[in-house]
This record gives structure tokens, sequence and C-alpha cells, in this order.
């Protein structure tokens, strides 16, 4: 909220500056929990004086026009200026003083101030117009130079004076003007910049550790919340009792950080240490030891309480845990946890049977699979939402599962974001996809997909979260089909973008059809990204374009006759086909495609036209050969070999020939030229 704060602070005065039409040299803020600021340099002293002019009626419009002018502008009809039989009103605005603008600006800012919670308080609380703010509003400091901007806000006046720390300087402090401001307050036992705090808590805390012989486990979120709560942070070192220990290290580490507010810190060997860090606000007398006992205090409270439910859950079977999913709803739709539970196990077993997931036993993926939701009754995910997994691993192992089923339990829910570790042991990357295909699939099956900025059920993240296990891992298996390919293409746009993969290229292999796995998806779009990207491929691209775009302006396809290589140009309209009851007869469909593809061309025919047909008879099935191999590098090899004859052909050949014959042959091999493209994408999703 404090770094919100100091953003929207900012912004509504520079707007309150612009509107009065001044502008500030440099603008800083700042922010502790106890107050929030704001300095302007090198404001002007006063505004400008400005002359506007505002177009009225015509002078011979009806007497009610100019009435509603007059009152518009405050003006009398004598003030009025005439040109060219239009009336127009030149209002001159005389320069303000900055201490007049200043005023009812921070008054403003303060009563419209975007706090995410706000509060009322004292007797003014009863009613709804009164002031809202974050916390009681006790003071306000307002300073042009060294005077003080007239102000008052329910009650509160502008001043020169402020309150240092709670502790260390309760009283009054006058600020002389903003160039002594920091100096005062610092005096004053507070550290009005944020970063200054953070660094002296970042810095005090490795300090810390290293002397106790220990390492830090960086936190930087810590960092900020901790400078967030203090004015004069002072890191003190504390530590507990070493038989806590035997509660997971990431449950000590979350109780620590959640509820106190704690740095926890490794020893020499990578594991958890039995201390912490903590962040006083004082400077204590005796050098924080009260302050450190007392913390010790609590977070020993906070670790029996961990270690409480971690040893009530060790008791209890997973297997028995896994049997109370059958009360627990995952949604009205879709039914009990269980239920899922179900699901996901027969599809990791199938997984590993198949080999979608290379070496992974089909029976530890069922086993893990069954158990991986066993631990959302538990007592210590109760306690602690976000450990869920973990836990669940950590007690399948005590509890004697096979290392590689506690393991898949642990991580299952990986990856969980963009920048999460993705799971690449077998049984742990079977149950993370049939988990997260279930959920995809569960809830597109059901009309439940993501609407605009709307995924109450995550389903992007479970998305990207396939898309790198299959990446990762290499798997091969049709992800999906219908809409949920579509939003899986939607995805891998967004996941390959950070890699520097073009969404035009993935468009133009999914453009095809029938393309469902991502391994080979990708595989052909960086082939693909390669080729368009070289000069061989950016000039068939432009030849190709100009191919497609005849065809499209004569609506001009290729219907499918044989399977191959008979094909029939046929304008598209609408009328019944001439060639119906052609795959009836081979011998009439193999006459037909020899004069539609052109491999039969007549002796005057073009020499241009005849080499692109020579190259398109070698290039269709090497390309077609190529495609199939997952050769898909061979197959862009294939196509550039069309580049120079394509561009021939353009050069020396006219397609819309006054023999219509000669014009269908040609749009005809155009169209060929364009499927035989078509091979490796669909050309016409590629931008440029």
């Amino acid at each position: 909220m404090q770094a919100k704060a100091r953003n929207d602070l900012a912004r509504l005065f520079a707007e309150e500056l612009a509107r009065a039409g001044l502008e500030a040299g440099a603008i800083e803020t700042f922010a502790t929990p106890r107050r929030l600021g704001l300095i302007a340099r090198d404001l002007p002293l006063a505004t400008a004086a400005v002359s506007e002019e505002l177009k009225g009626p015509r002078a011979s419009a009806p007497p009610q026009a100019l009435e509603g002018f007059l009152r518009k502008t405050g003006l009398t009809a004598d003030q009025l200026v005439e040109r060219d039989g239009v009336l127009f009103a030149v209002i001159d605005r005389p320069g303000q003083s900055t201490a007049a603008v200043l005023g009812p600006a921070i008054e403003r800012i303060v009563r419209a101030f975007p706090w995410p919670k706000s509060m009322r308080w004292g007797a003014a609380s009863a009613s709804t117009a009164s002031l809202r703010w974050v916390r009681p509003l006790q003071g306000i400091v307002a300073l042009l130079g060294e005077e003080i901007v007239p102000v008052a806000i329910d009650g509160i006046e502008a001043g020169a004076a402020t309150t240092g720390h709670r502790f260390h300087h309760p009283g009054q402090i006058t600020i002389g003007s903003a160039t002594d401001y920091a100096v005062k307050m610092r005096a004053a036992h507070v550290i009005v910049d944020p970063d200054e705090r953070a660094a002296i808590v970042r810095d005090r805390a490795q300090a810390l550790a290293l002397e106790a012989g220990l390492t830090l486990v960086e936190d930087e979120g810590l960092v900020a919340e901790n400078a967030g709560l203090t004015e004069w942070p002072v890191p003190l070192l504390g530590r507990f009792d070493a038989d806590y220990l035997d509660v997971p290290p990431e449950v000590i580490q979350l109780t620590a950080r959640t509820n106190q507010k704690y740095f926890v810190l490794k020893d020499e060997s990578g594991a958890l240490a039995p201390a912490f860090i903590c962040t006083a606000n004082i400077e204590a007398a005796d050098g924080g030891a009260a302050i450190v006992a007392g913390n010790q205090r609590v977070l020993a409270a906070r670790l029996s309480d961990a270690r409480f439910f971690w040893e009530q859950d060790l008791k209890v079977p997973l297997d028995e845990q896994a049997a109370k999913l059958r009360d627990i709803v995952f949604h009205e739709k879709l039914g009990t946890v269980a239920d899922k539970v179900a699901r996901v196990a027969d599809l990791a077993e199938w997984l590993a049977i198949e080999a979608v997931v290379p070496n992974c036993d089909p029976d530890h993926a069922r086993r893990a699979a069954e158990l991986a939701k066993a631990d959302l009754v538990t007592g210590m995910v109760g306690e602690f939402p976000e450990l869920q997994g973990l836990i669940g691993g950590y007690l399948a192992e005590a509890q004697g599962e096979p290392k590689a089923v506690a393991h898949a339990i642990r991580d299952h829910y990986k990856p969980v974001g963009q920048g999460d570790d993705v799971p690449t042991a077998p049984v742990t990357v079977a149950v993370a996809l049939a988990d997260k295909l279930d959920t995809l699939r569960m809830f597109f099956d059901a009309g439940m997909p993501p609407t605009g900025s709307k995924d109450p059920f995550a389903l992007r993240r479970a998305a990207l979260g396939v898309i790198q296990l299959v990446t990762a891992n290499g798997l091969r298996l049709p992800i999906a089909s219908g809409d949920l390919l579509d939003f899986f293409a939607d995805r891998l746009k967004v996941q390959q973008r950070e890699a520097g993969v073009r969404h035009d290229l993935i468009d133009a292999v999914f453009a095809l059809g029938g393309e469902d796995d991502i391994v080979r998806l990708l595989a052909r779009v960086a082939a693909l990204q390669a080729f368009v990207e070289g000069g061989e491929g950016g000039n068939l691209l432009a030849g190709y374009k100009r191919a497609a775009n005849i065809l499209k302006k004569e609506n001009w396809d290729l219907p499918r006759v044989m399977a191959s290589p008979g094909e029939q140009g046929m304008p598209q309209t609408g009328e019944e086909d001439p060639l119906v009851g052609v795959d009836q007869s081979p011998e009439l469909a193999a006459a037909i495609a020899g004069q539609a593809l052109g491999s039969d061309l007549p002796m005057d025919a073009p020499a241009e036209e005849r080499a692109l047909v020579m190259v398109l008879d070698e290039v269709e099935p090497r390309a077609g050969k190529a495609v199939e191999d997952e050769d898909f590098g061979g197959a862009m090899a294939a196509l550039a070999s069309l580049r120079a004859p394509i561009d021939a052909f353009f050069d020396k050949v006219t397609v819309n020939d006054s023999d219509s014959a000669v014009r269908r042959r040609r749009l005809n091999l155009l169209a060929r030229f364009r499927n035989a493209v078509h091979t490796v994408a669909d050309f016409s999703k590629i931008e440029g």
C-alpha cells in the first residue's frame, strides 16, 4: 500500500499542477508506517496569465443562442468580438500565486486519495461525507519555500510542525523547508526514504547471519515488508529450540515469515538453522535483548502449534486421509475431489503404460495420483494452505511410500508459474501432467473456459504448466482438440514470446489443422522462423502472397478428386460441380489431373511455366516426406527451391490469359504451388 500510495500521490499532484498550468522540475515521494509525503522542486511562484478565445454563434443567430453563450462565458454582449460575422469571447485569466493554487489542490488530493482500504473516525464519522483516510489523519505539513500553504481539511490545519519517532522523539519538530525535511526527520529517528530503510534491513540481516556463522535466506519481499513496518529499522538475531527442526523446514520458514515477518537462516550444510532475524523499530537500551526474548517466546508458541499439527497428521495414513476427499466438492458440476483423483490416477497410469512419459512406473504413477490430494484434509495444510502437496510429500515419505511417489505428491502442482521449476522425474511428470490436463478438459467440457480477464479456476496457468511439462520433457502426445486446442494455441504464443518465437508463425502452423503435438509443432515453428527470417524464405513468402492474392481474387481453389495427385481447379461459384462422380472413374480423374496440374503442358507453354511444374513435381513429394519424418529443416530446404521458379513465373508469365483454358491451367498451377507451401505451414498467417 505504501508503494502504491507514493505513486498515486505523485500522479495526483502532477495532474493538479498541470490543471493550473504549472510544472515541477522534479517530484520525489516517500512513505513510512506513519507518514506519506511529497517534495516538488523548482516550482514557479505563480502561474502565467493566459488568454482563451471561445467561438460563439453567428452575429445573426437567434437571441436564445446568444444568451446561452453569454451564460457559458460569463461575459456581456458588448464584450464579445465579431469577426466575419461570427462572435468570439476573449477571456483573459490573470496569473495566480502558486500558494493559492496549492491549497485547494492539496485538499482535493487528500479527499479523493485512492486508498485500497480506508476508514472514518471520531464524531465526524457519523456522516458519510466525512474524510476517509488509511488511518486517522493526525497532521498536514504544507510548505512552499519557507511559507505555510493555507489549507485546512476537516479541522486539521496545515502547518510546519510534525512529530518524530513514536518512542525516540514523540515531540513536535518544526520543518523549515523541503531542504531540511529529511535531515530533521533523521535527527528525530525517522528515515523517510523506504529504499534506505530496506538497505539497512538487508545489509544488517546479512551481517548478523555472517557473524553467527550462518547464511541468510534472502527474501526481498520480506525486506520491503520490514522496511514498510519501521521508521528506524534495527535487525536483531534470535534463536529457537533445535527440537523444532523435526518439523518440515518449509513449515518453519512459512511460520516465521508469514506470521512474524522473520528471516530464517541456514547452516554450513544448507540445512535450516535454529535461528531467525527480526526487525525492531527502536534502538533499545539493552541492545535488543528483551525484544529478542519476546520474539523468541512468540515464535516458540507458533512452532509448538505447527509441531502439534505435524505429529497429529503423521498418525493418520494418507490412504485414510484420501478417503475423506469423497466429502469435498471439487466443483458443483464436476463432482468431488475424490472423483477428480480417480480420473487423474487413470490418466497418469495411462501416460506411463503408453510410454508417453518414458521410464515411468505405472504402479507408482497411479499410487502417487491416488495420494496427491490427500494432504488437503490434514491439519497442517488447514493451517498452512500454501504447503499443499509439500506436506503430502513429507507425510508419504515418513509413512514409507517410495521416494518417487513421495516426490510426485510433493511436486505435482508444479510448475505453478512461468519462473517455477519444471519437474523432470517421470512419476512426477505423469501426475503433474494428468492433474492439469484433467482440470482443463473437465472445465472446458462443462462450458466454463476463461472469459476476458476472468479466470477463476486458473486454467491459463494450468495450460502454461502443461506446455512447460511437455516441452521440457519432450513428451509426444495429442494435447487437446477443438476449443481447448485453440486455447492452448493462445497460451503457447504467450509462453513462447519470451523465447523470441513469433506468434504469427505459431498461427501459421496451427492453421493447417490437425497439429496437436506441441513438441512437433514447436520444432516446425523453429524451422519456419529460421526459414522466413532468411533471404530465401522472405522471397518465397512474397511469391506465396502474390499467388494467394490472385487465387483469392479469383475465388479459386483446387478441390480433391483423387488422393494424389489428381486435383481440378474450379471457381467457387456455388454451381453444380461438373466433375461430380469423377471419384468413381480413376481413369477420368487421372486425365483431368494431368491437365489441371500442368504435368502435360502443351509445347507452346512458356519455359518458366514448365520450370515451375518440374520443380513442383520434385518438391511436393520431398517436402511431404520430410514433414512426415519430422525433418522440418529439410522441408524448408525443399520449399526454398521454389523461390526462383515462382519469381520467374510471375516475371514472364501472364496468369490472366485471354484463353480461358490457359488461364484455368495457370490458376491451377498457382493453387498447386500454394498447396505445396501449405505442406509446411499456412503462409497467409505470416506477417511481413
